[in-house]
């Protein structure tokens, strides 16, 4: 389907606009290994970040959330990248997906692991945190809740502070998911 939302091109940016272009470009998440850049070789913003310009205000709400749960959790790396894996899967984000996997091969995952969480495949993996990291964000996406039982398990394994950060980054990523969908930023 045709992208419901032009590129924006640098050169029109409103202020506020380009402020807001300027942080996101500025952002630790643009510094970090990425598949491609976060502009294109005309400097207009991909995936999400395009949308964001729209309104600004909200935009630069959105883009600080993004870098908070991203980096700002308490979980692993492994276990940050694993969490956006399933929701990318979940939500059938091509973007994130792209995207994550590219960095959660940086954090160790191997193609066996993508493969699980792309098929949403029973957790491959050793290490027992990472197992609850994603049953836990499994359990969110069904259900919109965690059960008594995963809710007690995440509070022995990571505490409430990580499993709010770990909620928040669940429902960070299925917004992101959405306006990709809504606007047909995902392919």
């Amino acid at each position: 389907m045709p992208a419901r939302l032009e590129p924006f091109q640098p050169a029109d940016l409103t202020t506020e606009q380009r402020r807001l272009y300027d942080r996101l470009l500025g952002s630790r998440r643009a510094r970090g290994p990425r598949p491609f850049p976060l502009t294109d070789g005309e400097g207009r913003l991909q995936g999400p970040f395009n949308a964001m310009l729209l309104n600004p205000e909200l935009g630069d709400a959105l883009q600080e959330l993004g870098g908070a749960v991203r980096f700002g959790t308490g979980l692993t790396p492994r276990q940050r990248e694993i969490a956006i894996l399933a929701v990318a899967a979940h939500e059938r984000s091509d973007y994130e997906w792209e995207v994550h996997s590219h960095a959660g091969r940086e954090e160790g995952l191997t193609e066996d692991d993508l493969a699980a969480l792309r098929d949403r495949a029973p957790a491959p993996f050793d290490d027992p945190g990472e197992r609850l990291v994603l049953e836990i964000v499994r359990e969110l996406l069904e259900t919109g809740d965690l059960g008594d039982a995963t809710f007690a398990a995440a509070l022995e394994s990571l505490d409430q502070a990580r499993l709010y950060g770990l909620v928040t980054l669940v429902g960070y990523y299925r917004l992101l998911a959405v306006h990709m969908r809504v606007l047909r930023i995902d392919g």
